[in-house]
C-alpha cells in the first residue's frame, strides 16, 4: 500500500503523525510525509524509512489570527499542487491528513476525484481550539463558521480519527455519525520513548520537564510562578522547557522577571529522539494545562511519554486527564493554581516512596496502552477503507 501524511506541522517534532507513518512502513507500506521546515532544515529527507517532503518553512511568530491564516492558507495551495501532481505521476492509495486546520483536507481534492481513499485526523477540534488560541467567544459568528468548515471537511472524508473520546462524543454530537468516526488517542511509540539505560544525572539536582508546544492553554506561566515559590527552599531545583510556540516571548521574559535564568532553560524545538533522551534523565513530568474550555478536553501526549520514560507525572486536574488516569498513576493538582503545584513539587521532591509509586502504577498502565498494541486498531481501519489498494498516508 502508497500512503501519504499530510500534516501543518514539523514531522520530526510530531508524535502523532510519525507514530502513524513510521508504523505502516514497519508493516511493508510505502509512505510519504508532507509538512512544514524550520529554518535550516532540508527540503527533502528519508527519516526512519519515510519519505519526508518540506514543502513550507515556518517560524512560529503569528501575531494574531490573519497571520496564522494565510500561513496556513498558503499551505493549503502548496500542498493541492504537490499531491495533484503526484496523483499522476505515484498515486496514492490512502491520504491521511492531520488536522489543524480540518479544510486543508480538501488539498486531497485531485487524488480523491482518481480514488484515493482520504482519513481526516482531528489532532484538536479547531473551533473550541480557535476561540481559546484568540480569546473568541463560542456565541460568534467565527466559532460557528468553524463548526461549518469542520461539517463540511468531515463531510468530504471517507472516514475521521478523533484524538480523545471526549472529543469523540463532541463530534458525533454535532457534526460526524458514529459509524464514521474513531477515536485513537496519542500513544507513545515505544522505538522512541523507552529507556535506553543511558547513565545516571550526576549532581543534585532535582529537574522537571515540560516538552511540548509553548502556548496559554498549557499553563507554563503558572509552572514559572511555582518555581519562583520553591526558589529558595529548593535551591537545586530546576525547570526544562523544550519546544516553541506563541508564548515563547512571554514565558522568557517572566524568567528573567522572577530571576529564574538559572533554573529554567527554554530548549526550543527538537527531534522526538532528543526529547526521549532528555526525558531519561529528569526527576518529574509536569504538564500545568490550564482547564478551560480547550485545556479541559485535549489530551495531552506528554503524559503517557512520561510514563513510557518511567517518569512520574504531575499534571493538573482536567476532565480529559481525569477521564484517562487516575491518583495511583499521576499525581494531580488544582489547575491554574501556582501555589498548589509548588505544594506538590515540594511533596513529590521530599517523598520519594510516593515517586516509586507513581512510576509503578503507570509502567503497568502503559504496557497496557502503547502504541504496538493500539496500533492493529489503526492498520484494520486502513485496510478496510482501502482493501485492494497499497497504502498512503497524508
Amino acid at each position: 500500500m502508497k500512503a501519504c501524511m499530510l500534516a501543518y506541522t514539523f514531522y520530526d517534532a510530531d508524535n502523532r503523525v510519525r507514530r502513524y507513518a513510521e508504523a505502516l512502513v514497519r508493516r511493508g507500506d510505502q509512505v510519504d510525509a508532507i509538512a512544514l521546515a524550520r529554518p535550516g532544515q532540508p527540503a527533502f529527507e528519508v527519516i526512519r524509512g519515510v519519505r519526508v517532503f518540506r514543502i513550507q518553512k515556518r517560524t512560529i511568530n503569528e501575531s494574531g489570527p490573519f497571520s496564522y491564516l494565510v500561513k496556513l492558507l498558503l499551505f493549503f495551495i502548496r500542498s493541492c499542487f504537490f499531491l495533484a501532481v503526484r496523483s499522476f505521476r505515484e498515486p496514492y492509495d490512502l491520504i491521511h491528513v492531520h488536522s489543524v486546520p480540518d479544510f486543508e483536507v480538501f488539498a486531497t481534492i485531485v487524488p480523491r476525484l482518481l480514488g484515493t481513499r482520504v482519513i481526516l485526523d482531528i489532532h484538536d477540534i479547531v473551533p473550541e481550539f480557535y476561540a481559546s488560541k484568540f480569546k473568541v467567544r463560542q456565541q460568534s459568528l467565527i466559532f460557528r463558521a468553524l463548526v461549518l468548515v469542520e461539517r463540511l471537511s468531515i463531510a468530504y472524508s471517507h472516514h475521521v480519527i478523533i484524538a480523545n473520546h471526549l472529543w469523540y462524543e463532541t463530534l458525533t454530537r454535532r457534526s460526524v455519525r458514529p459509524e464514521k468516526c474513531t477515536a485513537i488517542i496519542n500513544y507513545p511509540d515505544p522505538t522512541i520513548f523507552s529507556r535506553r539505560g543511558r547513565p545516571a544525572r550526576p549532581g543534585s539536582e532535582f529537574v522537571l520537564c515540560y516538552p511540548g508546544t509553548l502556548s496559554w492553554h498549557q499553563g507554563l506561566d503558572i509552572a514559572i510562578e511555582a518555581m519562583a515559590l520553591l526558589r529558595t527552599e529548593i535551591p537545586g531545583l530546576r525547570l526544562k522547557l523544550i519546544g516553541d510556540g506563541p508564548e515563547r516571548e512571554n514565558l522568557s521574559r517572566l524568567i528573567q522577571q522572577r530571576g529564574l535564568g538559572d533554573r529554567i532553560s527554554l530548549t526550543g524545538l527538537i527531534p522526538m529522539e532528543q526529547v526521549a533522551e532528555m526525558m531519561e534523565s529528569i526527576d518529574l513530568g509536569v504538564v500545568p494545562k490550564r482547564a478551560d474550555s480547550f485545556g479541559n478536553e485535549a489530551f495531552s501526549t506528554k503524559i503517557m511519554e512520561f510514563m513510557a520514560m518511567n517518569v512520574p507525572v504531575l499534571a493538573s486536574r482536567t476532565r480529559v486527564d481525569e477521564y484517562y488516569f487516575h491518583d495511583g498513576i499521576v499525581q494531580f493538582f488544582e489547575s491554574g493554581n501556582a501555589q498548589d503545584l509548588a505544594d506538590k513539587i515540594r511533596y513529590l521532591y521530599y517523598d520519594s516512596a510516593r515517586r516509586a509509586e507513581l512510576r509503578t502504577g503507570s509502567s503497568k498502565f502503559i504496557a497496557q496502552n502503547s502504541w504496538d498494541i493500539r496500533q492493529q486498531e489503526y492498520f484494520g481501519l486502513i485496510d478496510r477503507l482501502a482493501p485492494k489498494r497499497q497504502l498512503v498516508v497524508a
